[in-house]
């Protein structure tokens, strides 16, 4: 038996969200917004805490500062049933913090700073996520997973152990990375998951399908590209699924694709076929979606499978 269900490893931040920015000043040094809250998040913090909630035992590998905002992240995962016997808390680096400005429509941008650039070391910590059902990397080609000698550490010794690896991505910030520097990892990977733009960065296409075509074809098992408000595509050697998103009012996208991950997965790990796990992970980002904060929409397995429902 493993230990745990899902280990998710990678960024813990502390969340600074702004929806409504006015860019227009009331003074000379002061602005206004709709609304201002603190969340913790990072594509690891979000994924664990959603598929908690959605009945797995998620443990999460990550670092986080000997400090407040640590401190926060910790509790609330804590709170949500996360194991946080895996982080390492560090006082040399601290934690990062993120200001992230959504707009009406929930786009949102965010500003990063360098502790968000700190590469921890999760190759050191098999023990952590080899036992367990299956992994999921939550930002590949961000610190930590911008360092291919890492990338490769880390899936290869869960690939050798038979343990399923889930890739979502980013386009990278501090470290420059491209799908070639880390080829002989990606066919050690199962799933990757880029949003549109993350896969149009990675392999120059225009077309989700041409996108899925240029991931497989570096080895990649099965691609899903997010696509937003216009849905999800599946691709692999046999099949391509697409499904249309959610009609929901969008109020914040922050930790939507984060939300799909830990959905997909957990349905995954339960059985599902992939076009099952797919609708229900497509639900999980659209719940999410429906409120401020990554964590604060998505309750239970059984909202989803209600929203499911009504859909179906």
């Amino acid at each position: 038996m493993s230990r745990y269900d899902i280990v998710f490893i990678g960024t813990a931040i502390l969340d600074s969200v702004i929806k409504g920015f006015d860019p227009e000043p009331v003074s000379v040094a002061g602005f206004r917004a709709e609304s201002g809250s603190i969340n913790a998040g990072g594509e690891g913090v979000n994924g664990s805490i959603a598929s908690s909630k959605l009945g797995m035992k998620s443990a999460l590998l990550c670092f986080l500062g000997k400090d407040q905002a640590g401190d926060l992240i910790e509790a609330e995962l804590v709170k949500h049933g996360v194991d946080t016997g895996c982080i390492v808390r560090t006082s040399e680096n601290p934690t990062p913090v993120t200001t992230i400005f959504v707009a009406e429509d929930g786009n949102r941008k965010s500003i990063t700073n360098n502790a968000h650039s700190y590469n921890f070391h999760p190759e050191r910590y098999p023990e952590v996520f080899t036992d367990t059902k299956a992994v999921v990397i939550g930002s590949l080609f961000r610190a930590p997973f911008n360092d291919p000698d890492v990338i490769k550490a880390v899936v290869s010794e869960a690939h050798s152990k038979g343990i399923p690896v889930f890739a979502d991505t980013k386009i990278p910030n501090f470290r420059k990375l491209t799908l070639d520097e880390i080829g002989d990892s990606l066919p050690m990977i199962d799933y990757i998951t880029p949003n549109e733009d993350e896969a149009r960065f990675f392999t120059g296409e225009t077309e989700p399908l041409k996108m899925a075509e240029a991931f497989l074809a570096k080895g990649v098992k099965n691609v899903i590209i997010k696509l937003g408000g216009r849905g999800c595509l599946l691709r692999n050697s046999n099949k391509s699924i697409f499904l249309p998103a959610h009609k929901i009012n969008v109020v914040d996208a922050t930790g939507s694709g984060d939300n799909f991950m830990a959905g997909f997965v957990s349905e995954i790990i339960r059985g599902s076929d992939v076009r099952d796990a797919l609708a229900f992970a497509n639900a999980c980002g659209a719940i999410c979606a429906t409120a401020v904060g990554t964590g604060t929409a998505l309750r239970d397995r059984e909202q989803v499978l209600r929203m499911l429902k009504a859909k179906y």
